[in-house]
């Protein structure tokens, strides 16, 4: 016997201020916000496209680096995005290029260090 797995349902990390993780999710990101069920704990659901994010509120998130991981969003224009993120006052940038088989990474930090690659398709 055995099992398929369809597809990847979500994403959760913990975030340290629930606020502002929505807030630069939801403002600087521009991910649509989705109904969450009534748990026990803070949290925030955003839509990745058929997937989603799931933000957990942990006061006690303890400051460190982030970037043993990281997920990736897949963009048209990594450029076009960098400029929109720039004029809404964000600027925490690792890395921004070309990959082997050409498609384009930018790698961003979110207000926790967590790493985000948006990526641009090769042309």
């Amino acid at each position: 016997m055995g099992f398929t797995v369809r597809e990847l349902n979500h994403v959760a990390i913990h975030v340290k201020d629930l606020d502002t993780s929505v807030d630069f999710y939801e403002r600087v990101m521009g991910l649509p916000r989705i109904p969450r069920p009534n748990f026990n704990f803070p949290g925030a659901w955003f839509a990745l496209g058929n997937q989603e994010l799931h933000l957990i509120e942990d006061k006690n998130l303890t400051p460190c680096t982030r970037r043993h991981h990281h997920f990736a969003l897949q963009v048209e224009d990594t450029y076009a995005v960098r400029e929109e993120l720039e004029a809404k006052g964000w600027n925490h940038f690792v890395s921004h290029g070309p990959r082997p088989d050409g498609a384009i990474q930018l790698f961003i930090l979110d207000p926790d260090g967590y790493v985000i690659e948006l990526v641009s398709p090769p042309k």
